[in-house]
Formats: C-alpha cells, sequence, structure tokens
C-alpha cells in the first residue's frame, strides 16, 4: 500500500484521500496486492466518514480478508464501533457471518470482546449469524461463556428465547459441552441463573443433564472440581433445576448423536471406572494438544532420568570405605573380599544387584531415548545430543567403578549394548501389546 494511502486512512483525512485520488485514480487498485487495504486500517481507528468514502470508493474492501484473518467487519466488532459495522452492513447484510481464521465471523468476536451493541445490530440484520460455529464448533454464546461476558450473554440468551430458538442453548462443541457446562466450570453463578431461569426447566429448552464426550454433566463438572464456597449454591442451583451427575442419569438423557460403539469415551463406558477420576484425566487425542502432551512428557522423561542417573551412581546400600582381602591371618566376621568405593550390594547380593543394575539401566536409556525424540529439531540440537551421550558414558563409567571385576562384563553388556538396542525392542514390541490389548478387551466384551 502506498505509505501516502495508509497515513490516510490512518488519520481519517478524507481531502487528503481525494488529492491522491486525483493524483493517481488507480491508487485504490494497487493495494489489492498488499497484505492490508485503507478500510481496515480505517475501521481500526474508527474513522466512520473515511470509511464510508471507502465503501463508495471500492465497496470490495468490505469483503475482504487479510493475512491475520481480519475483514473490515472483524476489526468493527472486535472494537465494538457499531457505526462501521452498520455502514459495512449496508454494503452486504451477510458480511456478519463472513468467516476468517479458525471460521470465526465478525459476529463471534463481538460475543467474545462483550460488544452488547454490535451484537444486537448485527442480530437485528442478520438473525441466523447467530447459528454460525467456528472451527471447533464453537457458537456465539459459547464463547461469550467462555470469556466471561455477561453483558452479551444476557442479551443473547434473551434473544434465543425471544425468537423460540432454545435448541441453540444445547449446542455442543467439539469436546461436547453445552453453555451450562461451560458456565459451570467457569463457577459462573449469575450465568447459570439466567439459563435456567426460575429454575424449573421446560420440555425442549435447557438440557441440564446433557452429557459431554468426557462423560460428565455440568453438575458434574462443578462437583468434580470445587474450589470455592459459592460452589454449593451453583450446586443448589442446578439440583433444583433437575440437574444430576451423569452415573444417576437415564440414558435418554444422553443427546449425543454418536452411539457407544462409536465413541469410546461414553458415560456407559466412562462411569465404569470413574470413581478415581483416571478416565477423565487420561490423554485424548480430540481434546489434549499435541505441544501440552509433548510438555509432559519431557517432564517425566527428565525426571526419570534424574531418579535412575542418581540411584545408578549411587546404588542402594552405599560403597564400602574401606579394603578388606580376608585371609588365614585376618579373620573377619565378613570374609567376602571388597575394596573402597564398591558398591556393597554388588558383593553381598550379586543377583539382587544384577536386577538392579537391569531395571535401572533399562529405564535410564528409555529416558534418554525420549527426550532425544521430544526434543527433535529444537534449537541447538547438536549441543543438546552431546550432554545427553555425555550423561550416557557417565552413567556407564560409574557402574563400572563399583562392581567387583566378576560383574564387570555383566555390567558393561547392560549399559551399551542392552540399552542402545532397548529403543528398537520398544517400536517391535509396540504393536504386538496393542494386539494383545485389543484381543483382551474383546474378550471381555463377549464375556459381558
Amino acid at each position: 500500500m502506498d505509505t501516502r494511502l495508509f497515513e490516510a486512512a490512518r488519520t481519517g483525512n478524507i481531502d487528503y484521500l481525494q488529492q491522491l485520488l486525483a493524483e493517481n485514480p488507480f491508487i485504490l487498485n494497487n493495494t489489492q496486492l498488499s497484505a492490508e487495504n485503507p478500510l481496515n486500517i480505517a475501521a481500526a481507528m474508527g474513522h466512520v466518514d473515511f470509511v464510508k468514502e471507502i465503501i463508495r470508493l471500492k465497496p470490495v474492501f468490505a469483503i475482504e480478508v487479510n493475512q491475520e484473518g481480519f475483514s473490515p467487519m472483524h476489526i468493527a466488532a472486535d472494537n465494538g464501533q457499531v457505526e462501521i459495522a452498520k455502514e459495512l452492513m449496508e454494503v452486504d447484510i451477510k458480511l456478519c457471518r463472513l468467516e476468517g481464521r479458525q471460521k470465526m465471523t465478525p459476529f463471534h468476536h463481538a460475543a467474545i470482546r462483550g460488544r452488547a451493541e454490535v451484537i444486537s445490530l448485527m442480530l437485528s440484520g442478520c438473525p441466523d449469524c447467530i447459528e454460525d460455529e467456528t472451527e471447533r464448533r464453537e457458537t456465539a454464546l459459547h464463547l461469550a461463556v467462555r470469556n466471561n461476558r455477561f453483558e452479551a450473554i444476557k442479551m443473547l440468551v434473551d434473544w434465543i428465547r425471544e425468537m423460540n430458538k432454545e435448541y441453540l442453548l444445547n449446542m455442543k462443541d467439539e469436546q461436547g459441552n453445552t453453555v451450562l457446562h461451560l458456565a459451570s466450570w467457569k463457577k459462573q453463578r449469575r450465568v447459570i441463573e439466567i439459563f435456567l431461569g426460575s429454575g424449573s426447566v421446560s420440555t425442549g429448552s435447557l438440557e441440564v443433564n446433557a452429557i459431554n464426550h468426557t462423560g460428565i454433566t455440568a453438575l458434574d463438572v462443578i462437583l468434580l472440581f470445587p474450589s470455592e464456597a459459592g460452589d454449593r449454591e451453583i450446586v443448589e442451583i442446578l439440583r433444583s433445576a433437575g440437574a444430576m451427575r451423569a452415573r444417576d442419569s437415564v440414558p435418554s438423557t444422553v443427546t449425543n448423536s454418536q452411539t457407544s460403539t462409536d465413541n469410546p469415551s461414553t458415560p456407559e463406558r466412562c462411569w465404569s471406572n470413574r470413581d478415581n477420576l483416571v478416565e477423565y484425566f487420561k490423554f485424548k487425542k480430540d481434546r489434549d494438544s499435541p505441544s501440552e502432551a509433548r510438555g509432559t512428557l519431557l517432564v517425566i522423561a527428565v525426571l526419570v532420568a534424574t531418579a535412575t542417573f542418581q540411584v545408578g551412581v549411587g546404588p542402594p546400600g552405599g560403597v564400602w570405605q574401606d579394603t578388606s582381602i580376608p585371609d588365614q591371618k585376618n579373620i573377619t566376621s565378613n570374609n567376602t573380599a571388597h575394596f573402597a568405593g564398591q558398591s556393597i550390594m554388588a558383593t553381598t547380593n550379586t543377583v539382587g544387584f544384577m536386577l538392579f543394575v537391569f531395571f535401572n539401566s533399562v529405564g535410564f536409556s528409555m529416558s534418554l531415548y525420549m527426550l532425544y525424540v521430544l526434543t527433535s529439531k529444537f534449537p541447538l540440537q547438536f549441543e543438546l545430543q552431546i550432554c545427553l551421550l555425555a550423561m550416557y558414558c557417565t552413567y556407564g563409567t560409574a557402574l563400572s567403578c563399583i562392581v567387583p571385576s566378576n560383574l564387570y562384563l555383566f555390567v558393561q553388556l547392560t549399559t551399551t549394548i542392552l540399552s542402545s538396542t532397548m529403543s528398537a525392542l520398544a517400536r517391535s514390541v509396540r504393536p504386538l501389546t496393542r494386539m494383545l490389548r485389543k484381543s483382551f478387551k474383546d474378550f471381555t466384551h463377549r464375556v459381558v
């Protein structure tokens, strides 16, 4: 974009715009190749008159979405520019449904920021925009609840009930959460009161016992994660509206269209072993991001590497502090020969020490392998690999120095050959374990 045109849009100077057009009538056409257009900038700065002039000269700018996924209507909705939004809707009433990144519409942005006036304007002009869903299947009401926008929530719920569109209150996001799930999670008492009204829920309106993909209801959310004194009041409000825990609800309350065979997280399966929340906190690909899983695995790998290295260089029982070589002239209660610095366990319990070295070396080598895999393509990758190799060599050297000569070969084989092949062995065993697990599940299902 011409810097002069950018300055005119930033300041809202219409006279300067006309001067630029007089010098170059095609100056607005040249902006089509740029990342921004003057309408976006003017909308962001709130220059209503300049927006009107650009719309008159180049209305196609109103439907352009920039590289960040924002159109002029997105920007106006996000900033709460009601007059600008009104001018843009005169170009095309459906601009409030224009999708940007992750299928986010201007109406979604207005809900996220709680722009009540913009929401009212868009609903009056294009009522269908309230049904639009993001890439994560979130409606504007989901987004307003997630971001604690009370006024926007109240306006949306009032409009939904006035238009007899209460089915929108039961729409679920990609995790199966209704807005009541989110309000319970956020501990939003006033919002829950708005959803439930007088406390009695009529047939076909808000489903207080809807179950998400994790297998819990809105009441479960508040009971499983108590944190504040006000939780008791929220529980009472939910119970007065007929809310129940998933394990107490009947199958007919499940509104998810997927059957138990299609969805492994159905309530029947979840609640069979959820007394200690194990099922709830299991990793789920459709819920947990890969970056969070990788971070968790890194922490676990570091902890395992630290623990196994520590116990490897300092084995149970410690090391001998003196050297003792028994002979006929030196009869002691412990007639086993040993040297200072050698492992006490290695000389007194050879079999136990060999098992200890074996399993500890397996854990240590696998943790280093996990660190190598999880940090691949990290910055300073070569330096990190040197650190891991140095730790591996230090571990093997330390073990070799504290064992008697009769166990030296065993330790060398365990810390070198076995440890280096564990990663390949794990990859070959993994398919076998999957097959056995699947066979076991099929067998238990047939028995049940």
